[in-house]
């Protein structure tokens, strides 16, 4: 039984933890293009 629990947290965690780490790379990405484009406009 608390074995299960302990499966389905860590389960959870690392789910959580990729969508994070996912989220965080796009916005990362996202962020880098919308530098670009306004660099651009000024130089």
């Amino acid at each position: 039984m608390i074995s299960s629990i302990l499966k389905f947290a860590l389960a959870s965690t690392l789910i959580v933890s990729g969508v994070l780490v996912g989220g965080t790379i796009f916005t990362a990405k996202k962020i880098d293009t919308i530098g670009d484009k306004l660099q651009d406009k000024i130089h």
